[in-house]
């Protein structure tokens, strides 16, 4: 594992020790570990959503009703 010298401000700081303190972490690394995981999983989301939204957009409008397009969104969920 890759060794990093970071700072942080006081009130970050104090939170990080905070969770340490509550045993909900053994250490401020594993921590912030946790931290940069939980924030590249909502970016591949993120990601995934804006693609979808650049298709829907580049596929034109629709003369389809809010229920037939969720009726549709859930059929296709749905198998």
């Amino acid at each position: 594992m890759t060794r990093q010298s970071i700072s942080f401000t006081k009130p970050n700081d104090d939170w990080l020790k905070n969770q340490v303190d509550k045993k909900e972490y053994s250490s401020k690394s594993e921590l912030v570990n946790d931290l940069i995981r939980q924030a590249r999983s909502q970016q591949v989301q993120i990601d995934w959503i804006k693609t979808k939204l650049e298709k829907a957009e580049e596929s034109g409008f629709t003369s389809d009703s809010k229920e037939q397009i969720l009726a549709q969104s859930k059929s296709r969920l749905n198998g």
